[in-house]
């Protein structure tokens, strides 16, 4: 399974159902301009296709903190539905974990919400640990 980057508009259009699957609050309207800001800041867009449709994306980028070092941290996991059980979002996260390790940099870092059991057994079967809760302010 090839996991290609988006760079082209193109390419993130293609991403779009698959994105909004996760974050139904981006509209068609501001799904583009976003990413594409987001790219530009060192978000980067991964994806896998199956006959010329997006089936999963991953979206992540580098930070560096105190805490862990420099890695990778990812936005954005998701599959359509119909897709799921295909192992790509394993695919997705071996690709980021490889890229990682490529760039020598100490961790793979996500957050997830409460209720998305499935995605917890695929981060622990691939040897992400609970190390932490994550706390944040609306504003």
């Amino acid at each position: 399974m090839l996991v290609q980057i988006a760079k082209t508009d193109t390419d993130i259009l293609k991403c779009r159902e698959v994105i909004q699957l996760l974050r139904p609050h981006i509209t068609n309207e501001i799904l583009l301009p976003m990413v594409k800001e987001m790219i530009g800041e060192g978000y980067i867009l991964a994806f896998i296709e199956r006959n010329g449709k997006a089936v999963s994306i991953a979206g992540y980028r580098y930070l560096q903190y105190l805490y862990t070092g420099k890695h990778y941290y990812i936005d954005d996991l998701s599959t359509l539905t119909e897709e799921r059980g295909n192992g790509y979002g394993g695919i997705l996260l071996d690709h980021v974990i490889e890229e990682a390790r490529k760039n020598n940099f100490a961790a793979v870092t996500l957050d997830s919400g409460y209720a998305r059991f499935d995605a917890h057994r695929l981060y622990l079967n691939k040897g992400f640990i609970l190390s932490s809760h994550h706390f944040s302010k609306k504003l």
